[in-house]
């Protein structure tokens, strides 16, 4: 990091053909970090918001000299939320651009690069994705959005104080979804509730009919959702349906689209309590034409703990690695950015509300702990 790309190319070759991991990169002018997102791909609704949110924020230090002086650069690669690709992308990454800090989201992505970061002690910021894996993954993964189990504590608590006692569980299967159902399984029933049945779905499918019918026959009063792509298209089939049953999920119904979506009214889900200046979401509006969604607002307060980190790694005058960094980051430990957030392990604290979908806008209803 902090080298130009010809020099870290020609120094991580020298370093291959000698059989040596690249030497630590030292802070100069522009400092450079990386992000491996979905950019394309079912996921690139996601994905986008997240590049943008941190695309946003460099830019901002930077029109104001960057940090310490030193100007940020960001190299973006798209894994189309594909575990071997994300892999691809961080070798890459690491060992040609030699980057120590590389912005994630989804689960099974980052899962799968999780090792490569312990071993090449690399800083990996995630955001977005929520399985509970991530916690214990690596030393180098740093979560600034809580588990799904966190949320889940909280809307089971909520979901029996309202009385839904009977749920079903539509579930995307791969590492989010998987992890989201099996945190539901375990919290609701011991909460007092009966789980009625399980349907899985494929990531990126748009047809859930099929699996809808068969959990709306076992007549739940709730339909807990843990996918992390389609909601809108799934909105419109639950609507066609004309349920009797309340639907419920998680962070990833922030989805724009379903906010806005008729189809999608009444839908309550867990959300990180995380909002904008009524300034800073104008001037991310005028910028991409688009409002500054959840994820957007995510990850621009992660790339803002990621330059507050460098800037104490910098004034202790310290090269920039992503071991450096880590140690800074757990030094400082809380930070006040668009949300209060304090580091007493490798997952942030955060405030957790309920949300409901209500005439195209996201309305909390109330605020919540996990216990």
């Amino acid at each position: 990091m902090g080298r130009r790309l010809g020099l870290f190319v020609a120094a991580a070759a020298a370093a291959f053909v000698l059989g040596q991991p690249a030497a630590p990169a030292r802070a100069e002018d522009t400092v450079q970090f990386g992000a491996i997102l979905p950019l394309t791909g079912p996921g690139a609704v996601v994905g986008t918001q997240e590049q943008r949110g941190i695309q946003f924020a460099v830019d901002a230090a930077n029109a104001k000299g960057g940090v310490a002086n030193h100007k940020i650069e960001v190299l973006f690669e798209d894994n189309q939320a594909k575990p071997d690709q994300s892999v691809l992308s961080f070798n890459k990454l690491v060992d040609l651009q030699h980057v120590p800090m590389i912005f994630t989201g989804y689960s099974g992505p980052s899962l799968a690069m999780a090792p490569l970061a312990t071993r090449k002690k690399v800083l990996m910021i995630n955001a977005g994705a929520q399985s509970d894996k991530l916690s214990t993954a690596s030393p180098y993964l740093v979560n600034t959005i809580p588990s799904s189990g966190d949320e889940i504590a909280v809307m089971t608590k909520y979901l029996i104080a309202q009385g839904k006692k009977k749920a079903a569980v539509l579930f995307e299967n791969d590492a989010a979804g998987i992890g989201a159902r099996d945190d539901f399984l375990a919290a609701y029933p011991k909460a007092g509730g009966t789980i009625l049945g399980q349907e899985p779905v494929q990531f990126g499918q748009t047809d859930y009919r099929p699996a809808l019918l068969k959990l709306a026959a076992t007549n739940p009063d709730v339909l807990f959702v843990a996918i992390t792509a389609g909601m809108p298209p799934l909105a419109d089939q639950i609507k066609q349906m004309d349920p009797k049953f309340l639907v419920a999920g998680t962070s990833f119904f922030a989805d724009p689209a379903a906010i806005a979506n008729p189809s999608g009214e009444g839908f309550v889900h867990t959300q990180v309590q995380i909002d904008a200046p009524p300034e800073l979401s104008a001037a991310f509006k005028a910028k991409y034409g688009a409002d500054m969604d959840f994820f957007a607002r995510q990850y621009y307060n992660a790339a803002q703990i990621v330059m507050t980190t460098l800037g104490k790694v910098l004034a202790d005058k310290q090269d920039v690695t992503g071991e450096n960094l880590r140690t800074a980051l757990f030094a400082i430990k809380s930070f006040q950015g668009l949300i209060p957030m304090e580091f007493k392990t490798n997952t942030a604290t955060v405030p957790i509300g309920i949300n409901v979908f209500r005439g195209g806008k996201d309305v909390t209803l109330t605020q919540m702990k996990a216990e």
